[in-house]
């Protein structure tokens, strides 16, 4: 079994994924009186032909590390966003593109991020490390499938720091 150390998330190292959602810097305009601060436009959500937007909330069982990654998944209709609605950290696997999932890549989301899997992006399941493991997911309801599954030939094991 293959041994992967999570590193912290950071949007330069998930860009090829997707977006890192999060609260950094000044915010693009103030509104309500000034009183909020609004981050604008932070994820390029893609529906694809015959696709809309739905909210559906997770309540997801927490697992711990060292975790065994067996299956990554991709939506290839659309985009997906998961925004915790907790204040943990939470574990995030993707793969890197092919027809078959490539060098598999793990990050410790921090209290606050969130974030956009772009259109066919391999990746884990949906992974809290604490109780409790709500998420409101963002991403694309339709008629047609949008989920395909790969099971790995060697589980690898993720470890923290």
């Amino acid at each position: 079994m293959t041994t992967l150390m999570a590193q912290p998330l950071s949007a330069a190292a998930f860009t090829p994924f997707g977006e890192l959602l999060e609260i950094t810097g000044q915010p693009d305009r103030l509104i309500n009186q000034g009183l909020c601060g609004r981050y604008h436009d932070r994820a390029k959500l893609d529906f694809g032909p015959g696709g809309r937007a739905g909210i559906s909330l997770f309540d997801a069982q927490p697992r711990a590390l060292p975790y065994t990654l067996d299956m990554v998944e991709r939506h290839p209709e659309g985009s997906q966003a998961f925004i915790p609605m907790h204040r943990n950290p939470w574990l995030v696997i993707v793969a890197e593109p092919g027809d078959i999932p490539g060098p598999i890549h793990a990050f410790i989301a921090a209290p606050g991020q969130a974030i956009n899997l772009h259109r066919g992006t391999w990746h884990g399941v949906l992974t809290p490390l604490h109780a409790p493991g709500l998420f409101a997911v963002v991403d694309r309801i339709g008629e047609t499938a949008n989920l395909q599954e790969h099971w790995l030939d060697l589980p690898i094991l993720i470890i923290g720091e």
